[in-house]
Parts: structure tokens; C-alpha cells; sequence
């Protein structure tokens, strides 16, 4: 394949989601089977999918030749509908890989290794308490190595070749990074696996690579990651079943009461991620909120004292069968 068949255009970015959600739900199920981390409940294929799916339904009749609006959009509504620990965090990477594109209406390799460093910026800061081993050694391996690659380069950084590259080197840092993860968290250490996020993060990422050059996606060498083969049983089965539940809601908070309502999160449970979704005024933004806890009301009255919370769900942190 030469360079001069590289997409560019929002064409592109349309196929890239639509072929995400494809191939999330094709591998859901796998993905569901390796969830141990960071609660085992089983459900981060289907998480990434319906979240990725929603994403995909907002723009699935939106005309638009500007990449950074249009993935805007997708994410927007990615993060609304966003399903548990992975689909919030898969929301944030693609709100934050559209903000240096917009405006745009063709992607090179500067502006590809502008989203990714911006991504993962806004997923890092996402988290009260980032963990490496997850998705975010996957953003942050894709981000350094564009960033290196860019540096490096011996073609003029705005050509197809130097995307092409880009694309190259960005696939083989994701899947040293999903491989890595196996050894970085003790849940995936005793459970003999890689983490079921960071895989479904390298499912999205190879499917932008296949739609920006028009090839089919190879997924045969996720056969290689532990736990991942169609023979391996649910590991997940394995683990304790974890009490509580997970709460999630939009609500409208200014600077100070989003870091207030972070605080008190962060005392009141875990896996707490806080994302603004939008700006409403100057200082004011509707914020994506996710926590673990025992007691769902006492996060919604934390919640309620700083504003009111919308597209609100509360669901049992137990094991999902697929």
C-alpha cells in the first residue's frame, strides 16, 4: 500500500468509529473474561462497546469536514452515555485527542501526536488515583511514542509518510504496553492476564490505524496475550465478589466545587473519575462523575450539595456473565 491512499478526512474518523464499535463488540466477550482490575465484574467489553457505540450513533448522520468537531461530537456523547471505569476513560481519550484538532480537515502526524499527548492529559487527570497496568499505560505509551517519532523523523512531518510511520510506531508501543501490564498490577499478576482495558484501548487504536489507511485489521497476534486466547476461561470467575456499587451522573460545577466534590469522593469510596464534558460558562462546566462506593445515596447527597445531578445510574459491582 502507498502513502497517497492514506484518509485523512472525516471520512476517516466516521469509519474508525463505526469499525471500533464492530470490532469492540466482537471482542467484548474476551475482553469481559480478562476483567479483573479494578473491580472482577466482568463487564469492561461491554463497557468499551456501548460507550464506544453511543459515540458512534451521535455522528452516524452529522456532515461535517472538520475532524476536530466532528470526533467532538462522538466523544460528547461517548462520555454521557459512558459505561463504568473503561468507557469513562475511553469518552475522556477521545474528548481530549479532538481538542488540538479542531478546526481541521485533514489529520497529519503533528496533529495526531498533538490529541494523543492532550488525551492523555486529560485521562491522567481524570482519575483521583491513576494507576499504571490499566488503559492509561496504553495512552501514555501511544503519546510518548508519536512524540518520539515526531522528533525523529527524516520526512517532512506534515506528509502521509510521516503519518504512515506514526501509525507504525504507535501500534508497536501500545502492544509492548498491553503486554507490560501483566506484570505491573498484582490482581493481573495472580490472575495470569493483561488487562482487559488496555487490550480494548489497542482494539480502538488498530482500528484507527486500519481506517486512516483503508486495511483490513489484523487482531491474529492478540492470540499472544496471556489469557486472551477463545480456550481461556473467564479468569474473573475467580475472584471475590466485591460489595457496593458504582454511581455515575452529569452534573454543573464550577472550579471550586468540582475539587470539592472530588475531595469528598475520594474519602467516600474509590475508582473516582471526574471529567468535564462541556463549558457552560466562564468558570462553569457540566462534569461526567464516577465513583465506587457501599451506600449510593450518601454519593448523591455529596453530589446534590454542589448542584443537580442529571443521567444519573447506579449499578451492583458484581460479576456480569459476558
Amino acid at each position: 500500500m502507498t502513502t497517497q491512499k492514506l484518509d485523512t478526512s472525516v471520512r476517516a474518523i466516521r469509519h474508525w468509529l463505526a469499525r471500533s464499535v464492530k470490532s469492540l463488540g466482537n471482542h467484548s466477550d474476551r475482553l469481559n473474561a480478562i476483567n479483573v482490575f479494578p473491580v472482577a465484574d466482568g463487564d469492561t467489553g461491554s463497557n468499551l462497546y456501548l460507550t464506544a457505540r453511543a459515540g458512534h450513533d451521535a455522528v452516524s448522520k452529522l456532515e461535517s469536514d472538520d475532524i476536530g468537531g466532528f470526533l467532538e461530537v462522538a466523544a460528547r456523547a461517548a462520555m454521557e452515555s459512558a459505561r463504568g471505569n473503561s468507557g469513562t476513560l475511553l469518552a475522556v481519550f477521545l474528548s481530549g485527542l479532538s481538542e488540538p484538532w479542531q478546526g481541521q480537515p485533514r489529520l497529519t502526524a503533528p496533529l495526531l501526536a498533538l490529541g494523543l499527548e492532550r488525551a492523555k492529559v486529560r485521562s491522567w487527570s481524570a482519575l483521583s488515583e491513576p494507576v499504571e497496568g490499566t488503559m492509561l499505560s496504553v495512552i501514555n505509551a501511544l503519546a510518548l511514542a508519536a512524540a518520539s517519532t515526531l522528533m525523529h523523523l527524516k520526512v517532512d512531518r506534515d506528509s502521509r509518510a510521516a503519518l504512515d510511520t506514526l501509525l507504525t510506531q504507535m501500534t508497536q508501543a501500545a502492544r509492548l504496553a498491553v503486554k507490560g501490564t501483566e506484570s505491573e498490577l498484582p490482581s493481573l499478576v495472580k490472575a495470569g492476564v493483561v488487562d482487559a482495558g488496555a487490550v480494548g484501548m489497542l482494539v480502538i487504536i488498530d482500528e484507527l490505524c486500519a481506517a486512516i489507511r483503508n486495511e483490513h485489521t489484523d487482531f491474529d497476534d492478540y492470540e499472544g496475550f496471556h489469557g486472551y486466547s477463545v480456550q481461556d476461561p473467564h479468569v474473573h470467575f475467580d475472584f471475590e465478589e466485591i460489595d457496593g456499587v458504582e454511581v455515575m451522573c452529569t452534573v454543573a460545577l464550577d472550579a471550586l466545587g468540582a475539587a470539592t466534590l472530588r475531595g469528598q469522593l475520594d474519602a467516600l469510596g474509590d475508582s473516582v473519575i471526574m471529567s468535564p464534558v462541556n463549558q457552560l460558562e466562564e468558570d462553569t462546566y457540566r462534569w461526567r462523575v464516577h465513583v465506587h462506593v457501599q451506600d449510593p445515596e450518601a454519593a448523591l447527597d455529596l453530589i446534590r450539595k454542589q448542584g443537580n445531578p442529571v443521567n444519573i445510574s447506579v449499578t451492583d459491582l458484581c460479576i456480569h456473565d459476558g
